[in-house]
């Protein structure tokens, strides 16, 4: 067996500090090189537009209340006034909030006022993003967390 020297100890610390400056380089460049870091061109611009389209939906004035029973997904979708609002478009993306293997996007009927799809959902935490698009042309746009008791 050899001696280990001062030479030995050297040449592994330099070696693991290189290997450990070597991985975070490379996994720096490729996020950079991965990722332009723009979202948007022009953020205020951006803001603008989200300012007015929020705006536009806050005039509709609807409420949406989701529910899950028996393997249907339900959404009421009502105006100020109480009474169901028939959309002229409708998309409903269902998942877990953490992960996008278990995404759906199933095909609601309006039925008595509620739209309502069969989705058996598992146990635990989803989520709902509803994009919807008022007979006037206005989009609506909200996120829903549905827990499934088991």
């Amino acid at each position: 067996m050899r001696e280990i020297t001062g030479r030995h100890v050297l040449f592994f610390t330099v070696g693991a500090f290189g290997i450990i400056i070597a991985v975070n380089v490379v996994m720096a460049w490729k996020a950079i090189s991965t990722f332009p870091g723009l979202e948007v061109g022009n953020s205020y611009v951006a803001s603008q537009e989200f300012d007015a389209r929020r705006a536009a939906q806050e005039a509709l004035g609807w409420s949406v209340a989701v529910g899950h029973e028996r393997g249907r997904v339900r959404l009421s979708i009502t105006d100020a006034a109480g009474t169901p609002v028939e959309v002229a478009t409708l998309s409903v993306l269902i998942g877990r909030p953490t992960e996008a293997r278990d995404d759906v996007r199933p095909e609601f009927t309006f039925v008595s006022g509620l739209y309502e799809a069969e989705v058996p959902l598992a146990r635990g935490q989803w989520m709902l993003k509803l994009e919807a698009t008022a007979k006037d042309g206005t989009r609506f746009e909200q996120r829903f967390d549905l827990m499934v008791a088991g």
